[in-house]
């Protein structure tokens, strides 16, 4: 139930009534008796109220702002004092006529009017009884309407039911008024009073928390009980509420208690680590103004934070946000700001520990010295993005650190493979629960300076997720025009990134945005010949191996010829990696029979090579004889590395079809096609008969048939084939050819030559078949590397077989 009070109904503010003022006697049966005999005037005028329901024996104050209601109650107080009384159905409705009342409303007597201090008229009235609108009189200057009254039907007295509801009315409204903070105790002392039942039950309803349609509807019904029912379901609903309301308000006061606790042992814990001399909040944002001295910071970051600390000045040190405000401001004080390395401009020094570390690479070993070089004449060059491109184990991560001893500078690596997240780039917003900086803020903070050398492992493995995609966050740390104002979102500053030397390695670009390629200059690191591999193996692998498994160079001795034997027998690939694996194993073999002191052979070998790694593994790489029509060697790029392949080639009976096996791709088929039509338009200068390509199924097919194979590079090979295959020819002995075809008979260029090259040294070719236009290709690599190798460069298809066959018939040829 709501406080008494006194309702507006006209949107004015609720004003309290004059202490002074005299008391009004709850009503008594017979008042309520005398009430009932009274005569019903004809006519009322019609007091409509905007916000509360009068119930027949209540009395309630109201104010009257409206100049129609304020002439109505005077004129009525000169006379009889009599009034009807009506709900709103819109309470901001100004002017409410005849649609905008409810019909049923109360007699009401005008007990007494005071005029308040704010100019409005306040009105004592007193409810009578009910009545029922028949029809509107006037409207001017107020309503008044023809009324009938509106008989109510009571249940007898000593009905039981309806005395047992009647006392339940009286309890629940005693435990709602004790319950309520907000009704006074005095209100227990009325109700217990109350001797008629439909005056508490009308007292009731008058005073609880329910809305003016609500209170209508209980004024609308006619029967007593009906009413008394519907008041004891409306006062159920409001107890439970107030019960629910004290749950809540005896949990919040607990909530606050326990607040007030924890604030109380925090400080006794502050004066506790004060006195064992402890750092506290003061402390730590002192020692911050000390720290913060001591950097060189421009104008902009110190002002931002000075802004920061004395935020954090202004937190209470127990909400969650302190600790992520005090972590903001440490990255800000341990980032290194003002601090550069001092790079060393020895270039002969520098070439000496790249040359040290790494075997070859000498194309990427230059571009650093270039760098260095151009570095000491200007000292202000913005480091350049080296993006190292090219397959597993040839060293490209391990670059990073030689380059960096070089320099003279800290050495980060970051692995971005598998990175889905563009926050771990840019870092998280410090608003979030758990926020960080981006892995490339914290780098810098764990190296210390500000122009590190930055290793950006596996970049074309960066993914895209629901969480952003990272390489476009990438953009603008790879870009030497932007990535002087990096934003981290952590951060919220911008942060110099321009003198950082970035150095990324990547397999593969076709995975890398296009965008982000074009930020960096791309080195191709190839892979190595085999007399690179020995050389490696003996000045690098050897001798970390024997060190990792606790042995010397007295313990096993691997000759050249033993070392070559490992990587022409057991690695096929364009790194080191598998063959230090291999190298790794001989070396066991020495620490197992050292460890169980037994004897063995120290110097290894060729027959202690094949004991310890078994049979070699790889001998499908070397070029095979050419006693069989058909079979062609062909040159392959792959993301390890270059690679030799053989395309094969029968003929069977039947009516010319075209069979292509060995899991190719697309475009690989298509070349087979296009090298077969341009065999049958072309076979007058073969001096083939054209009818055999009707007589004959033609099956090409490439081996390693698990393997996916896919591109243009084995179109003059497969070709080479085919010719080979009509005409019984043999191939030249040790050739092998790469090179893209046309329907025209033109032989296009192709990619991964260097690749390609090695692959044919390892598998001892002497003779190579290009594309014109791939000579350039060729001039770029060094002559080491091209060493023992001839070249043939064609563009015509008719010069490819005319290089590749010789006149010889192979044995036992097949007549067509």
């Amino acid at each position: 139930m709501a406080k008494s009070k006194l309702l507006n109904i006209d949107s004015l503010s609720f004003q309290g009534i004059d202490e002074d003022a005299e008391l009004i006697p709850l009503m008594t049966p017979e008042d309520e008796e005398e009430i009932n005999k009274e005569e019903l005037p004809e006519i009322l005028p019609i007091l409509p109220l905007r916000n509360t329901v009068l119930f027949p024996g209540v009395v309630i104050p109201i104010t009257a702002g409206r100049d129609t209601s304020i002439k109505l109650i005077n004129d009525a107080n000169s006379g009889n004092k009599v009034i009807g009384v009506v709900a709103q159905k819109d309470e901001d409705v100004e002017n409410p006529g005849v649609d905008d009342i409810y019909k049923t409303g109360v007699v009401a007597r005008i007990l007494r009017v005071l005029k308040m201090p704010d100019g409005n008229t306040t009105v004592i009235i007193q409810g009578k009884k009910r009545f029922k609108i028949k029809e509107v009189i006037s409207e001017k200057p107020y309503m008044t309407a023809s009324v009938d009254e509106v008989a109510e039907v009571r249940p007898d007295l000593k009905n039981a039911e309806f005395g047992a509801i009647i006392e339940s009315i009286k309890d629940l409204a005693l435990q709602i008024i004790k319950g309520s903070p907000n009704i006074p105790s005095e209100a227990s002392f009325a109700i217990k009073n109350i001797e008629s039942p439909s005056f508490l039950i009308n007292f009731v309803s008058s005073n609880m928390n329910l809305s003016v349609d609500e209170k209508q509807k209980l004024l609308k019904t006619n029967n007593l009980k009906n009413r008394a029912l519907d008041t004891l379901k409306f006062m159920n609903v409001e107890n439970q509420k107030l019960e629910l309301k004290n749950v809540i308000q005896s949990k919040v006061q607990s909530d606050m208690s326990q607040q007030q606790r924890e604030y109380f042992l925090h400080q006794q814990l502050k004066t506790i680590q004060e006195e064992l001399g402890g750092a506290s909040n003061e402390d730590e944002m002192e020692e911050m103004r000390v720290r913060a001295k001591d950097k060189k910071w421009d104008e902009k970051v110190e002002k931002h934070f000075t802004k920061e600390l004395a935020k954090m000045q202004r937190m209470n040190p127990q909400v969650a946000e302190y600790s992520i405000q005090r972590n903001y401001l440490d990255l800000f004080l341990d980032l290194p700001w003002d601090k550069f390395s001092k790079d060393k401009f020895d270039l002969k020094r520098a070439k000496k520990i790249l040359d040290r570390d790494h075997y070859g690479l000498d194309d990427v070993k230059e571009r650093i010295i270039e760098y260095l070089a151009v570095l000491k004449l200007r000292n202000d060059m913005k480091s350049p993005i080296l993006c190292l491109y090219g397959p597993p184990g040839v060293g490209k991560t391990s670059l990073g650190k030689s380059v960096a001893e070089a320099l003279g500078r800290e050495y980060v690596r970051i692995s971005l493979g598998g990175l889905r997240d563009e926050a771990e780039i840019r870092g998280h917003r410090k608003t979030y629960i758990g926020a960080m900086p981006g892995r490339i803020i914290q780098s810098l903070k764990k190296a210390g300076t500000s122009n590190p050398v930055f290793v950006l492992d596996e970049i074309d493995k960066l993914n895209s997720g629901h969480n952003g995609d990272p390489s476009s966050a990438l953009l603008e740390v790879l870009d030497p025009e932007q990535n002087s104002e990096f934003h981290d979102n952590f951060l919220e500053m911008g942060y110099d990134l321009s003198k950082v030397m970035f150095i990324a390695t990547a397999n593969s670009l076709s995975t890398v945005q296009p965008a982000l390629r074009d930020r960096m200059e791309i080195i191709n690191v190839t892979g190595y010949t085999i007399e690179e591999k020995v050389e490696i193996a003996k000045q690098h692998l050897l001798p970390k191996q024997l060190k990792e498994h606790g042995l010397t160079k007295e313990h096993i001795k691997i000759g050249k010829a033993q070392l070559e034997k490992i990587v022409e027998g057991y690695t096929r690939e364009s790194g080191v990696r598998g063959l230090e694996k291999q190298i790794a194993k001989m070396v066991r073999y020495a620490a197992k029979n050292i460890a169980m002191d037994e004897e063995y052979v120290k110097k290894i070998a060729n027959e202690d090579v094949i004991k310890i790694l078994g049979s070699p593994r790889m001998e499908r790489d070397k070029y095979e004889n050419n006693d069989v029509a058909g079979v062609v060697t062909g040159l392959a790029w792959t993301s390890v590395g270059g690679d030799i392949l053989f395309i094969e080639s029968i003929l069977s009976k039947g009516k010319g079809n075209l069979n292509i096996t060995g899991n190719l791709g697309k475009v690989m088929k298509e070349s087979a096609t296009i090298a077969m039509e341009y065999l049958k338009s072309n076979a007058e200068l073969l001096n083939l008969d054209p009818e055999v390509f009707e007589k004959y199924n033609v099956h090409i097919h490439v081996p390693e048939g698990a393997t996916p194979k896919d591109g243009p590079s084995a179109g003059i090979t497969m070709l080479t084939s085919l010719v080979s295959l009509f005409t019984q020819r043999k191939i030249k002995k040790s050739l092998a050819m790469t090179g893209e075809i046309t329907l025209r008979g033109k032989v296009l260029p192709v990619g991964g030559i260097k690749e390609k090259i090695l692959a044919a040294k390892r598998a001892r070719i002497k003779e190579i078949i290009l594309c014109e236009e791939n000579r350039r290709d060729i001039d770029e690599i060094k002559a080491e590397y091209v060493k023992g190798l001839t070249f043939h460069y064609v563009s015509e298809m008719k010069d490819v077989i005319e290089l590749a066959l010789t006149n010889e018939k192979v044995n036992n040829p097949k007549e067509l």
